[in-house]
């Protein structure tokens, strides 16, 4: 009885191990040349968001899918130039949302309002970190880019009124 017991404990455990959070591949199969990000404005008032580049080597039969950055995610684009695949990726962090809010003062009226879209990011970064989601073959994988670097803001000028 007490063997049984330690066995269903130790089964319990096995698999709560099994269950951590996502790993990090420590040696992908293409290398990173350049890594950079910068954050733009302008065009209308409260429109913002920050384009993050990487740069990679050697990132053949690979297809990557998202780019975790500053606690957001987002699809990549990918463009190959001869040995080279270039990552894009654009994080919205605009403030000017549109959203039809009901305020009255019979409070059961507004409960038709919508409540923002808050989500967790799967990966606890600093500032200046991404992870990388690709698969090869049917597995999926994720590689942490570290000491990403902040370029100068772009600011673009508003339009004029005509």
């Amino acid at each position: 009885m007490k063997t049984m017991k330690i066995l269903s404990i130790l089964t319990i455990i096995f698999s709560f191990s099994q269950c951590s959070s996502n790993k990090f591949v420590e040696n992908p199969p293409f290398k990173v040349e350049k890594a950079v990000y910068n954050n733009w404005s302008g065009g209308q008032p409260g429109v913002s968001g920050t384009m993050v580049e990487i740069h990679l080597l050697n990132a053949f039969e690979i297809k990557f899918d998202s780019l975790y950055f500053q606690q957001k995610e987002t699809k990549l684009e990918v463009s190959k130039k001869e040995n080279k695949t270039i990552l894009i990726g654009h994080f919205s962090t605009s403030i000017r949302e549109k959203r039809d809010l009901i305020l009255d003062v019979d409070t059961t009226k507004e409960l038709k309002n919508t409540p923002p879209n808050v989500t967790k990011s799967k990966f606890d970064l600093k500032e200046n970190e991404a992870v990388l989601s690709y698969k090869k073959g049917n597995e999926t994988y994720y590689f942490k880019v570290e000491n990403i670097k902040q370029l100068t803001p772009k600011f673009f000028p508003s339009a004029n009124k005509k």
